[in-house]
């Protein structure tokens, strides 16, 4: 059996090369949304604001009353929001396939939706009416 050896043009070599780095990075990400028990925990979790972007992707200087302001999510699918002098509660519900937390606050017939777009033990991200709102487990 002959064989000869067949020499591929330098700039063919690199441009499959990039392909092959660029299918790598892509697939190769780890899932940054993660499940229900990361939001609450076993029996509750903390959570307090880090930082906030506006639609533009600029940093917003949290108010005094935002940095004290704590979220609680239980297990059972309760929540609270306090700080500042105030207290409202409600439910909450997350769907990690759509990637969406739903807050009721009681006595209000409006949801709160929000797109987690970023979910680990220790900090979860927020967008909604164009403004992204990054927490801290506490």
């Amino acid at each position: 059996m002959n064989t000869k050896n067949v020499k591929v043009p330098s700039a063919l070599t690199k441009l499959i090369t990039m392909m092959l780095v660029i299918i790598l990075w892509s697939c190769g990400g780890k899932e940054e949304v993660g499940n229900e028990s990361m939001i609450s925990g076993s029996s509750s979790k903390t959570w307090k604001a880090n930082k906030e972007l506006n639609a533009a992707g600029d940093k917003e200087k949290l108010s005094s009353d935002e940095k004290q302001e704590t979220m609680q999510f239980y297990a059972d699918g309760r929540f609270a929001l306090g700080g500042g002098g105030s207290l409202q509660t409600g439910t909450w519900t997350y769907d990690q396939t759509a990637k969406r937390l739903s807050l009721q606050f009681e006595g209000q017939d409006m949801t709160e939706n929000f797109e987690v777009t970023k979910l680990t033990e220790d900090k979860m991200v927020l967008q909604g009416d164009g403004s992204t709102m990054e927490l801290e487990a506490e």
